[in-house]
């Protein structure tokens, strides 16, 4: 199959072999069936490039779908395979499931072998941060993928078929960031989503829900970008032109003016905004490095082996097309979680006043991904999951 990434430059080229995650779940007995598709080189949160073109949201084709993997989130909204499979360093595959309705797991950092994605992380850090994870309508087909996409020898750590209680778990909660630099507030149908969960929490099982206020989440978006930054790795104008030398950007972005670049206008500003991120050797970069260490311990302890944390997956359901470029930031409620290394499922809940998906994702600590889908289970048995979209005749 065509291996683009969104990129013009990599429109013919075809891959040579199965990425470790298709190849497991083929020698498993699965068949891909399609290719979808995404932003360009995977690094925005709307799925549209040169390329393919732009893919639209199934419940309002006005709206987004996510990204970078907005056609899987789609595509499973649409009852289109039995489920797929998205890559994720910021969102991109809770987002697209986010906007679309359906489930999606962001796993644990280093269980899922990436060799196959493009483009490849450029660092340690990086490679921590991305995940390849499943994208389904139904919460309980999340653990027989995860079962298959797992390295062999974490699977005993991970206790996949060790039975969650949910009445044996702690729940913690959290409805904002508290404040983020040019952070949409969260939306008020959003907000009650987490009253209906802590209501059912205790209604149903007797669980008392916690209600926490994690101050240093107003530093997700720096936290992020300083994680993305590349170290000795390629720059992301280096990725534009496929490794080949570097593009020059004021070039494209003239050229993109008069409709004459190959590249989205999105992608370019990444390669301005990468060159804006601290440097390593700087007093900013060490203190944002020292903020991101002292929330993932904060977390890592507030969670343990027992706890949920429930939060935003997004501030707002599926925006217009091309409105992510004025709130370019939001993406952050799921970038925080992949610098943390942490897993977190999306789940569902339902359409807004407007007939959008919303919901929420659920995060527990380090290879404790096994908590994550019961409590999705939960909130589908609760609150109805996935809705299909209308059919307009």
């Amino acid at each position: 199959m065509i291996h683009t990434a969104g990129l013009y430059r990599r429109r013919e080229i075809v891959a040579e072999e199965d990425a470790d995650a298709i190849l497991r779940l083929r020698n498993a007995g699965a068949i891909p069936i399609a290719l979808t598709n995404v932003s360009e080189l995977c690094m925005w949160w709307e799925s549209a490039n040169t390329i393919h073109g732009r893919t639209s949201n199934p419940y309002n084709t006005n709206h987004i779908v996510g990204g970078s993997s907005g056609g899987e989130g789609c595509n499973q909204a649409a009852s289109g395979g039995a489920f797929g499979i998205g890559s994720d360093i910021g969102g991109s595959i809770r987002m697209p499931a986010f906007f679309s309705g359906v489930f999606g797991h962001k796993p644990s950092k280093g269980i899922i072998s990436n060799k196959g994605q493009y483009p490849c992380p450029v660092s340690e850090v990086q490679q921590n941060m991305l995940g390849i994870g499943p994208l389904c309508r139904r919460a309980e087909d999340l653990l027989p993928i995860m079962k298959i996409l797992v390295n062999k020898d974490v699977v005993s750590e991970l206790k996949l078929d060790e039975k969650v209680d949910i009445r044996n778990l702690k729940f913690y909660y959290q409805e904002t960031d508290m404040g983020g630099t040019l952070i949409s507030p969260v939306n008020r149908e959003i907000r009650e989503l987490f009253n209906k969960v802590t209501l059912h929490l205790e209604k149903a099982h007797k669980i008392k829900a916690q209600k926490v206020e994690i101050g240093r989440f107003r530093k997700s978006t720096a936290m992020w970008m300083t994680d993305m930054k590349p170290g000795n790795g390629p720059t992301f104008d280096q990725q534009l032109a496929n490794l080949d030398g570097a593009i020059s950007v004021p070039l494209e972005l003239l050229k993109w003016c008069v409709g004459l670049s190959k590249h989205t206008f999105i992608g370019l500003l990444t390669a301005i905004l990468e060159k804006l991120s601290p440097d390593p050797e700087s007093a900013k970069y060490v203190y944002i490095v020292q903020e991101r260490n002292a929330l993932r311990n904060e977390m890592s302890d507030m969670l343990g082996n027992d706890g949920v944390f429930l939060y935003p997956t997004h501030p707002t359901a599926a925006p217009y097309h091309n409105e992510p470029l004025i709130k370019p930031f939001n993406f952050i409620y799921t970038g925080i979680i992949n610098v943390l290394g942490f897993p977190a499922t999306h789940c569902p809940m339902g359409l807004n006043s407007e007939g959008l998906p919303i919901g929420l994702q659920v995060v527990s600590n380090n290879r404790n991904d096994r908590l994550c889908f019961a409590v999705a289970r939960e909130i589908e048995k609760a609150f109805g999951g996935w809705v299909p979209p209308a059919i307009e005749a």
